[in-house]
């Protein structure tokens, strides 16, 4: 619905192994963690491997199958999520980021046991910064 506000522009980090990028709901609606059916991370052609993408929402991280359960976190329009995986970045260099987002829309029936998903995506060219060490 919102595909070209999903990556937030500027949020490019790295720390050498690992590059993380913040995320917006493209729907203008809060949705629950469980309605994040999947995700992916490209960067500059290179595909961050599925277990290795992390989420992190409301300052918990999560595994992608984590979220399936999850109906305690929620995922609000104004607030961004960090989309992380294992792809070796140079900080201080300019990327081409591209950001997938599989979701559900719970209160949207389609059909008998069928409720609404959508498949955005979104793509920007930014410079990654080096990460901050917790």
């Amino acid at each position: 619905m919102i595909p070209d506000r999903i990556i937030e522009q500027g949020t490019l980090t790295t720390d050498g192994t690992r590059a993380a990028v913040e995320v917006r709901l493209p729907w203008y609606r809060a949705l629950p963690a469980s309605c994040i059916g999947g995700a992916t991370l490209t960067v500059d052609g290179v595909e961050a491997p599925a277990e290795s993408l992390r989420w992190e929402m409301n300052g918990r991280t999560f595994t992608l199958a984590e979220l399936v359960p999850n109906t305690e976190e929620w995922w609000f329009p104004a607030d961004s999520a960090v989309l992380s995986g294992d792809i070796p970045l140079a900080g201080d260099a300019e990327h081409k980021v591209e950001v997938g987002l599989v979701l559900y829309i719970p209160y949207i029936v389609i059909g008998a046991d069928e409720v609404l998903h959508i498949e955005e995506r979104d793509a920007k060219t930014m410079t990654a910064r080096k990460a901050v060490a917790a």
